[in-house]
């Protein structure tokens, strides 16, 4: 690995500009369809429910083979965009579930949907890992946290947009408009990112200097349009390019533990909760209607969350974010259960959702893209975000095992039980990456590792 080209600190030295927010929107929008096409299947899986065309179990089945396919396309991801690149790899998961979810809008019957879910899973799993980390190598250290967490605010939005489409279309065109309309939107986003650059800092990493450098040259003359360039940080000193295998002994362990953690108990929070109300909401008697309009509200509390974390995260840090975060759900949580009057569960619900979504812009967008050095960065938030879907794969099943025995109050008794563990997990094994450059965190982490493995 050379260390001539100086990615990082040319980068981060870029004042915000036009490249930033070409980078967010390419990155941003087809993270949004991301999004949209796992959040329809709240509303879609309300409607083949209430019309025959699946069952509660089917239902699961469904939402089962989605995270077999994100964990599946999560670990892919890690080794084909450190292996291949960023931009290899953003392109094929996109392209392969906007096809899948095209063809999902003619499934014959609820088999062959579920198995199409499971393809469009491989690729949804895929989009999550390699947007982010993209964005994480390409925007500066002292705003990374706000630009990491618009990316959250771009893929949350798919809820309340899910819901509100789902809403307005499915009692006129049924629920497989919405599989259509989100297969296209991505193939149109596949199209546009073809002009996505790679990231300097990867192609630096694996030691092609000469299309770094001049790719890093292209960007620097456009920013250097609005003012002079401040001098870059100097580039760090040059140590041995870290194996993957640092990831299972300290000093990364530590951190890999985090990731994991809080991969699998945000999870669960999204997929045993925050996407089953709209079937919650029919099998307590409601409408679909009027479990749709519910879920609407609450879903609101998405975009607002993740925008709080956006916020939030450069100011007060990661840690205590998170932890004030969980904390505030737990709260909320725990009161949600006792709501018996109709007209205030949206409330509670909305209020509710509100954490729940700052959490998913800091741990998702924002802490766990950090964590790790440039050279297996996707890998190890590929596996942290693997062992996190394979969790919730049997999420489905206990959540509705919860529900029949016990309604929304034992599904919330585990919600809140992970979250504590998070807050102390995150409490005594956390880093702080806030305002921290990458390269200065690999570099302490490689020097560590040296100390360790001697």
């Amino acid at each position: 690995m050379s260390f001539g080209v100086n990615a990082g600190g040319r980068l981060d030295r870029l004042p915000v500009g036009p490249f930033h927010y070409r980078i967010m929107w390419l990155v941003g929008v087809g993270m949004f369809f991301d999004g949209f096409d796992i959040y329809v299947a709240g509303t879609v899986l309300a409607s083949t429910l209430k019309s025959g065309f699946s069952t509660l179990n089917q239902n699961a089945l469904f939402v089962s083979a989605t995270f077999v396919g994100m964990m599946i396309g999560s670990f892919v991801t890690g080794f084909l965009g450190d292996r291949y690149g960023r931009r290899f790899t953003y392109q094929a998961n996109l392209l392969m579930f906007g096809l899948a979810s095209i063809a999902a809008a003619f499934a014959p019957n609820m088999t062959v949907l579920i198995l199409l879910r499971f393809i469009i899973g491989v690729g949804l799993g895929a989009e999550n890992v390699v947007g982010y980390s993209t964005m994480t190598e390409f925007v500066p250290a002292r705003t990374r946290g706000r630009w990491l967490g618009l990316m959250a605010v771009f893929v949350v939005t798919g809820l309340p947009v899910a819901s509100l489409i789902g809403y307005l279309v499915i009692p006129l065109l049924g629920w497989r408009a919405m599989f259509v309309l989100g297969g296209a939107g991505a193939l149109v986003v596949w199209h546009m990112r073809k002009s996505l650059p790679e990231s300097p800092r990867w192609l630096e990493s694996v030691g092609r200097d000469a299309e770094a450098d001049r790719l890093l040259r292209a960007i620097e003359v456009q920013a250097a349009l609005h003012g002079p360039l401040p001098d870059p940080a100097p580039p760090a000193p040059p140590l041995p390019p870290i194996a993957l295998a640092a990831l299972f002994r300290p000093p990364l362990l530590a951190r890999l533990l985090v990731g994991c953690v809080c991969l699998i108990v945000i999870n669960t929070l999204l997929y045993g909760f925050v996407t089953w109300l709209p079937t919650f909401f029919v099998k307590q008697g409601l409408s679909i209607a009027t479990s749709f309009g519910y879920s609407l509200l609450m879903g609101l509390g998405a975009p607002i969350g993740a925008a709080i974390g956006a916020l939030t995260a450069d100011r007060w840090g990661r840690k205590p974010t998170i932890i004030g975060a969980s904390a505030l759900a737990i709260v909320l949580g725990a009161i949600y259960p006792t709501i018996t009057d109709p007209a205030l569960l949206p409330v509670i619900g909305f209020a509710f959702t509100v954490p729940i979504y700052i959490l998913v812009a800091l741990l998702f967008g924002i802490y766990i893209p950090e964590l790790f050095p440039t050279e297996i960065r996707l890998r190890a938030a590929g596996l942290c975000n693997t062992l996190g879907r394979g969790a919730t794969i049997v999420t489905p099943f206990i959540v509705v095992a919860l529900f029949n025995g016990g309604g929304v109050s034992r599904v919330m008794t585990l919600m809140i039980a992970l979250l504590v563990i998070q807050i102390i997990v995150v409490f005594l094994f956390g880093t702080e990456p806030a305002n921290r450059r990458l390269e200065d965190m690999d570099l302490e982490e490689k020097a560590r590792e040296r100390v360790v493995t001697p």
